[in-house]
């Protein structure tokens, strides 16, 4: 087979700060997020079906919170470390469709900055990465404006 898809979620719940990573790019926000690392939904949603494609695990398996050497960590990082172990198996990215999911902040005026971020780690054309929002229409946590979620898809294609 010459192709393998993979997905992935991810979500963190708001907590102090003044911005949120989002793709690579730092979105002002009147909170920032609870988690060990810059907290990137989507960059982590993206790790997470590249490793899915790759049947490789998690990226928890791979960078895990309880490791201090990610404390902080620009998640970035993650995303060549992935896109590298793809590499090493004879794979590349063939596209990528991200969806975050929040009441806020708006992820519109940003999904540009993210898609070029994201071409750039991956090492794809920017029209392969796609960078959408959706709100939860006020329902559940992310409604409830307590977090914010991503999800991702990817083909992977062989070299």
């Amino acid at each position: 087979m010459n192709i393998r898809i993979g997905q992935g979620y991810d979500v963190h719940a708001f907590g102090d700060g003044d911005h949120v990573v989002l793709g690579g790019v730092r979105v002002p926000h009147e909170r920032g997020v609870l988690a060990h690392s810059d907290g990137d939904v989507v960059i982590h949603a993206l790790c997470d079906a590249i490793l899915g494609a790759l049947a490789l695990g998690d990226i928890g398996r791979h960078f895990p919170p309880s490791d201090p050497r990610w404390k902080g960590a620009d998640s970035r990082a993650f995303l060549r470390h992935c896109i590298g172990l793809a590499a090493g198996q004879g794979w590349k990215l063939g596209n990528a469709d991200v969806t975050v999911i929040c009441e806020r902040p708006k992820v519109g005026p940003h999904a540009a900055a993210m898609r070029d971020t994201l071409a750039a780690d991956t090492g794809v054309a920017v029209d392969a990465i796609s960078v959408k929002a959706t709100t939860s229409e006020k329902l559940g946590f992310t409604g409830r404006g307590e977090g914010i979620a991503a999800m991702a898809v990817c083909l992977l294609v062989r070299e």
